[in-house]
């Protein structure tokens, strides 16, 4: 099966963390459905809301943080208002200071994905800009660990 029909068969329980997301009006675009960015701000909130929630992270304080360093999103249908998007999380792959996210994401009530988004981030300290030499931090690299793809679905 190829990589894009693997995509499209995706399930909520492919994934180990969701989380909400209720479109507004001015998520959608003159043709009824939601914008492309707003996928891509979705994309960003679930990374970030499971970073902050599980890995420890404090965006205006911590010594590291994720930069985006590649993202794409593959559309197989479309969400608009007043729908309530159910955002699901994985980790593909964790290196020593990098990570490869996918996102799919649903509508609530609707089996069929509608989108699945990747980001890799790569941690860097935030002073310097440059990753660390011991890599990303302990209780980061731990949290993704516990939603890494290993062929078996889990929940947190």
């Amino acid at each position: 099966m190829s990589k894009l029909a693997q995509l499209k068969n995706r399930t909520r329980s492919n994934y180990g963390f969701i989380l909400e997301y209720r479109t507004r009006w001015s998520d959608n675009d003159m043709y009824g459905h939601m914008n492309n960015s707003i996928y891509n701000f979705m994309i960003d909130s679930v990374v970030n809301a499971y970073l902050i929630e599980f890995g420890g992270l404090s965006p205006p304080t911590s010594r590291q943080r994720g930069l985006v360093v590649h993202s794409h999103t593959d559309y197989f249908g479309s969400i608009s208002y007043p729908a309530v998007a159910e955002l699901g999380l994985r980790v593909n792959a964790v290196g020593k200071s990098s990570v490869r996210y996918e996102v799919g994401i649903f509508t609530r009530g609707v089996d069929e994905v509608k989108a699945v988004g990747e980001v890799v981030h790569v941690f860097v300290d935030s002073e310097t800009g440059k990753p660390s030499a011991h890599g990303m931090d302990k209780s980061i690299s731990d949290a993704l660990r516990r939603i890494l793809d290993t062929g078996i679905s889990s929940k947190l």
